[in-house]
């Protein structure tokens, strides 16, 4: 994602090796999967971006992923399963039957200049930095009450160069006590009214340390 960070490169990895097996780039969405069975969290709103955000522990069946360093624990669903990703990072994965990229969680330590005030700016100048273009902002907003700790997050789309692939994401710099991480949650834009409750129960439920 950003160059010389680790979840930069986590990134161009992701685009790689999971982004593309779809080569369509299209969601399976027939069979059952929890990310589809999740309930919306809170109810939507137009005017406040990120209106249905809401700090609250994980459902239950849901398994943690903590972070190395610390500075972090990742909640992902029950038919999650961990997936490849550079050291001190943790990442996740629900593939469809036929090897589709259903959804991908990824938690990472900071590692570059990005902050709480500049992460809006910050998250979609370096979106085209490798492997992804045509960065899309949806929404953003900064001092967000995390698990633990305080967060800014975007809201993005952008086409993979391998595939092009329209992916979209929700993409957060949360800091704790300890440090900051960055949490990333995303899933074939396509398909995102679908798996969005899911991800955002992912993001609801993230704990900075």
């Amino acid at each position: 994602m950003v160059t010389g960070n680790a979840w930069v490169r986590l990134r161009s990895t992701l685009s790689a090796r999971l982004f593309v097996m779809s080569a369509a780039g299209i969601m399976a969405i027939a069979g059952c999967s929890s990310a589809a069975r999740t309930p919306p969290p809170t109810s939507r709103s137009t005017d406040i971006p990120f209106a249905w955000f809401s700090a609250s522990p994980a459902p239950t069946g849901w398994k943690t992923m903590d972070l190395a360093d610390g500075n972090g624990v990742l909640s992902i669903p029950p038919d999650a399963r961990a997936a490849e990703n550079d050291p001190g990072s943790v990442s996740a994965t629900v593939i469809s039957s036929t090897g589709e990229l259903r959804i991908y969680l990824n938690a990472t330590p900071q590692q570059g200049d990005e902050s709480l005030d500049n992460w809006n700016t910050f998250r979609l100048d370096h979106l085209t930095d490798e492997n992804s273009s045509s960065p899309t902002k949806f929404s953003a907003r900064t001092g967000m009450a995390f698990r633990g700790g305080t967060g800014s997050c975007v809201d993005d789309s952008y086409v993979t160069h391998i595939g092009n692939n329209r992916y979209r994401e929700i993409a957060c710099f949360v800091v704790g006590s300890r440090g900051g991480s960055v949490l990333i949650a995303a899933a074939p834009a396509e398909s995102w009214p679908l798996y969005a409750p899911v991800l955002e129960r992912a993001v609801n439920s993230y704990q900075a340390r």
